[in-house]
């Protein structure tokens, strides 16, 4: 799976199913032990740690980022510690003055990295968990077909020749560096790091210049892939926002069969590929098979499940 984090912003319907009532928030660690989160990847690289994964969520977790769009594309974001309560400008772009781009209303959306699995209740949050499980798994899954047990085992792609680069004005490649598939998520071309530094560290440079610390610091691996699944990209919602229920489709979408659920998340991840093209496509199907095994394996279910994006117009 190779995709492009262009930039993100879209206005979603935040409306949903669910209750208003107050959700007293958890530890992801309060829903996920050590031994079950071992028991669910019996062959991973030793890499992939479980105390890796518990400090990536935390550590991100103290981050909020507000995006504010004007105009058509013109962006400016801020992060904030929610440690200390310090705000810093990470990004605005260059016509962000202009007077044209200020005849526009100004669009605000928030990534709050703290809600990863912890924002609605218990049974949300474990199913959110085993969709991102899922994910993660196939995306790095090597060698027993049909068992799931096979999860984190490639911290990078087979094939690392290629460069991955793409012309990018905010995150431009820099010279000699390779930005293939990495990580759980396998975060891939410059655009993606550069973005997801700005998220992780507060400076694009980090990762645009040592795009490596995503194969050689654990912690940092699961970061970009909690990144990946929390960030709304061009035109697309975030997975997490599709699975607690704040994602609902809007015309457009319910005319392309977009509807929320699992299937939703595959054609966030890699939708072009996977999506559209019927109920025979085997990645879509063992996707869907690793969300099955590890909701079972965390004790939900999902019984009324759009797990399949075989109907569903890739964007």
């Amino acid at each position: 799976m190779k995709f492009i984090v262009l930039l993100l912003f879209l206005n979603f319907n935040n409306t949903c199913g669910h209750s208003n009532a107050p959700v007293h928030k958890t530890s992801l660690a309060a829903i996920l032990s050590e031994k079950q989160f071992n028991a669910l990847f019996p062959m991973r690289n030793k890499f992939y740690t479980y105390a890796s994964f518990i400090k990536a969520a935390g550590e991100l977790g103290l981050v909020k980022v507000k995006v504010v769009k004007r105009a058509v594309s013109v962006y400016q974001f801020t992060r904030t510690n929610k440690s200390n309560g310090k705000s810093a400008i990470i990004r605005q772009d260059g016509d962000w003055n202009e007077e044209w781009a200020k005849k526009k209303p100004d669009s605000t959306y928030f990534i709050d990295y703290g809600n990863f699995c912890t924002e609605k209740d218990p049974q949300t949050n474990k199913k959110e968990l085993a969709a991102f499980f899922a994910q993660i798994a196939h995306e790095t899954r090597h060698g027993e077909d049909g068992k799931y047990n096979d999860g984190l085992m490639f911290i990078h792609e087979n094939n690392i020749s290629l460069p991955y680069t793409a012309d990018n004005y905010t995150y431009p490649a820099v010279k000699g560096k390779k930005y293939y598939g990495r990580g759980p998520m396998q975060l891939s071309y410059n655009g993606n790091y550069g973005y997801a530094s700005d998220c992780i560290f507060g400076n694009k440079s980090v990762l645009l210049n040592t795009p490596e610390l995503v194969e050689t610091d654990p912690v940092v691996a699961f970061k970009t892939a909690i990144y990946f699944w929390m960030t709304p990209q061009t035109l697309k919602p975030s997975a997490h926002d599709v699975m607690i229920g704040k994602w609902q489709p809007n015309a457009a979408d319910k005319a392309a069969g977009r509807s929320p659920g699992f299937g939703m998340t595959i054609n966030i991840i890699n939708g072009s590929v996977e999506c559209g093209k019927g109920e025979n496509i085997f990645s879509m199907n063992d996707r869907i098979g690793f969300y099955r095994y590890f909701l079972n394996k965390l004790g939900v279910s999902d019984p009324n499940c759009t797990c399949s994006c075989g109907k569903m117009k890739a964007y």
